[in-house]
């Protein structure tokens, strides 16, 4: 029997945003005017135009947390829950934040060229950054082997080790940490775009 799951998250540590847009350059565009153009294409938006944390953030570092755990399940010799949160738990609704995505500030930083770490051309390049923000996050279970508690378990590992955004901790960053502040059972399936947030804090340009 599937059971769904709100959890209420916040922020522990700034979120910065590396979504990949491909916006074409303009005729005799410097690299630097171009980024200067665009760094906010970097953001996450809804049709409205507010920042939102999409949905896959969440799924994949619950998966990422399940991973990280290698909890075994009781009574079942050496099989982990890895496989049951991947296949058994999806994730409904992105986090909508209230800010909208023309006013966030950025943070430039000198890095690699094509983003693999260690490549030899670096780049000064505009990241967007928030400092806090809350919300609201719906989880389907289907799996009755993932219990409320371990949910729990692996969304506060998450939260931790592995993070959400980009520069976060499961890439050696800092930033997209988050922390459970609660977790209950709930009957009713969000709606499309669902946002219950309560507070979002900018970050300044550097």
């Amino acid at each position: 029997m599937m059971k769904r799951y709100s959890a209420k998250l916040k922020s522990t540590s700034p979120i910065s945003f590396s979504r990949y847009h491909g916006t074409p350059k303009l005729n005799g565009e410097s690299d630097a005017d171009y980024e200067e153009r665009n760094w906010r294409e970097r953001l996450h938006s809804n049709a409205k135009g507010n920042v939102l944390i999409p949905l896959f953030a969440f799924k994949n570092a619950l998966d990422a947390a399940a991973k990280y755990e290698s909890r075994k399940i009781p009574g079942r010799r050496n099989a982990t829950y890895t496989k049951h949160v991947e296949s058994g738990v999806m994730v409904e609704n992105a986090v909508v934040l209230p800010i909208k995505k023309k006013d966030v500030k950025g943070e430039w930083r000198f890095v690699p060229s094509d983003g693999v770490a260690g490549s030899g051309r670096r780049v000064m390049k505009c990241f967007p950054v928030i400092d806090e923000w809350e919300g609201e996050v719906c989880f389907a279970v289907i799996d009755e082997t993932v219990t409320k508690d371990v949910l729990e378990e692996f969304l506060d590992v998450a939260g931790s080790f592995i993070g959400v955004g980009s520069f976060r901790p499961e890439n050696r960053g800092i930033w997209g940490r988050f922390k459970v502040v609660s977790l209950a059972e709930s009957k009713v399936r969000p709606p499309k775009g669902v946002k219950r947030h309560t507070r979002v804090r900018n970050h300044a340009v550097t």
